[in-house]
This record gives C-alpha cells, sequence and structure tokens, in this order.
C-alpha cells in the first residue's frame, strides 16, 4: 500500500485515536465557565457517566471551522503530530530540541517542533488539547478579537523566550508543547480572574488561581513541575510587557511588528485591526496598551 492509498486509513485511526482520548479527557476534566464576554459558551457536564457537549453548532466539523485561526492551527498540528508519533511514522528523536543538531546539522526545524508535541496520546494528551480548544479560543476569541497578528505574535514571543530558557542547562527540555499551553492558560486567567472553574467535580476557584492549581496537581500527580512554570512565567513576561509595563510607562515594548500584520493580511490568515501606519492595539486609553485592556480586578466578588 502507497503512501496515496494509506491516507485515508491513517485519517481515521487518528479521529478514532482523538475521539477516545477526548471521551476519556471530558470525564476527568469536568470545567463550567460563566463569562459574560462571550454570547457563544461551551458547557461541559456529567451526565450518567456520560459527558453531555452543548454546543451551540450542528455537527463537530462547523465547530471545528467556527475555531479562530491560530488556535485552530495550532490545536490541529499538535493533534497530528502526536497522531503521527503513535502510528509509527515519525521518531520523537526527529522533533525534539537537540542544540548540538541545530547548530553543528543545521536542523532548524528542531527550534520550531518542541512546540507542537503535547506528548502521546493519553489523558493528558487530551487534557492539554481541550486546554487549546477552551482557553486559546477564548483568548482569540476575545481580547485578541480581529487581532490574528497579535495573537500569533504572542504565540512567537512565547515560543522565543522558551528557546531562551532552554538555553540553560538546568532548564533545558526536548519538548515544550505543554509550556505554550501553560501561558496561554495563565493569560486567560489573567483575563478572565472571575470566571468560575471546577476541577475533577471537586474545587471550586476563580480562574485567576487556575495555573497555580494545576501546577499543584503536576507535584500530587508525580508529574514534572518544570514545563507549567516555565509556560507559566512566560505567560507573565508577556503580560507584564503588554500590560503592566505600558500602563506604568505608557509604552509597549511589544508591539505586533507591521510586517507580521501585513503577513497576516496578505496570506488571509485572520483579521487584523491597524491603527494607520502604526501595530494595532485594542486600548491605546489609560486602561492600558496591548492586546488586553488592563483592568484592575476584584477577587473578592
Amino acid at each position: 500500500m502507497d503512501l496515496y492509498q494509506a491516507q485515508p486509513v491513517i485519517c481515521i485511526t487518528a479521529s478514532r485515536y482523538l475521539a477516545k482520548f477526548l471521551r476519556a479527557s471530558f470525564l476527568i476534566l469536568n470545567i463550567n465557565i460563566d463569562s459574560s464576554s462571550f454570547s457563544r459558551k461551551i458547557s461541559i457536564a456529567l451526565k450518567e457517566g456520560t459527558p453531555d457537549l452543548n454546543f451551540e453548532m450542528s455537527s463537530p466539523a462547523e465547530y471545528y471551522n467556527s475555531l479562530p485561526p491560530i488556535t485552530k492551527a495550532y490545536g490541529t498540528i499538535c493533534f497530528l503530530t502526536t497522531a503521527l508519533l503513535q502510528l509509527g511514522l515519525l521518531a520523537p528523536y526527529h522533533i525534539a530540541l537537540l542544540y548540538p543538531l541545530v547548530f553543528k546539522n543545521l536542523q532548524i526545524w528542531r527550534l520550531i517542533t518542541p512546540f507542537f508535541f503535547l506528548g502521546k496520546f493519553s489523558i493528558n494528551f487530551g487534557i492539554r488539547l481541550l486546554m487549546i480548544a477552551r482557553y486559546g479560543v477564548q483568548l482569540e476569541n476575545g481580547p485578541f478579537d480581529k487581532r490574528t497578528a497579535d495573537f500569533l505574535w504572542m504565540m512567537i514571543f512565547g515560543a522565543f523566550s522558551l528557546l531562551g530558557l532552554s538555553a540553560i542547562p538546568f532548564l533545558w527540555s526536548p519538548f515544550w508543547g505543554v509550556s505554550m499551553v501553560s501561558m496561554l492558560v495563565y493569560l486567560w486567567s489573567r483575563e478572565f480572574p472571575n470566571a468560575q472553574i471546577n476541577i475533577y467535580g471537586l474545587v471550586n476557584m476563580k480562574a485567576f488561581y487556575f495555573p497555580w492549581a494545576m501546577l499543584a496537581l503536576d507535584v500530587i500527580f508525580g508529574s514534572p513541575i518544570l514545563p507549567n512554570l516555565l509556560g507559566i512565567i512566560v505567560g507573565h513576561l508577556y503580560y507584564f510587557f503588554s500590560v503592566l509595563y505600558p500602563l506604568k510607562t505608557g509604552r509597549n515594548p511589544l508591539k505586533t511588528p507591521l510586517w507580521l500584520q501585513r503577513l497576516v493580511v496578505q496570506w488571509r490568515l485572520g483579521v487584523q485591526r491597524t491603527t494607520g501606519a502604526g501595530p494595532a492595539v485594542r486600548d491605546n486609553t489609560s486602561t492600558g496598551t496591548g492586546a488586553f485592556r488592563g483592568r484592575a480586578y476584584r477577587l473578592d466578588r
């Protein structure tokens, strides 16, 4: 069987894996979010042992097509990467971040591929994929609405920051997909700090504390703490330089480059609002600059 004939088999097998692990993940991770910023809400509940998904979509295909472009592309590539590894068509060694091979053999792709690996098919993989589909989508549809270039620039900043941290020997890791997801979760928690989170049907908390709760669960379950911790650090770096620092100084050092805005428009990757010749900002008043509004939140409401 040649590769062309094998493509339908690969797609069917990958779809079955995805359905299997997403179903298990829904059973384990029961998160209810109430945010007035979204007219379209996703409700996940457990009913007689079967997850009840209430999407305002008539089919999974329509839901997938409705996803914003950057989050959809990132989640899809992450899934396909794991599917190829699971089917034995790709080895983890070939996509791992190995600096000697990058510089000596010019295997430049190793600077990119580690961010698309969330681990092999497992419950943890399903949970990470759901986090992309939930928190990444809410960020891109909310604070980054019609600002595709800004959202892409945020992802690029996170990737370069993690590459810089990985140059430190005791912080090095061959894969950084989990850290990227952790960064998205942290930024979501800063934008929607009062959204209600229910973890495993046992603990209710405000979204502001959710990244730290996930970090604590990693410790409890014996998972490596470093990937999530580094993701939180990088997420806070972006939040600091795009929100806190501009509030203090009036300058935004993380303005989206004009070339990236033009690239997004030229390649029709999404919508990018611009202000004159400068980079697009959501709010350039005293309430903040950049993608986030820089609002002050009360966590005791």
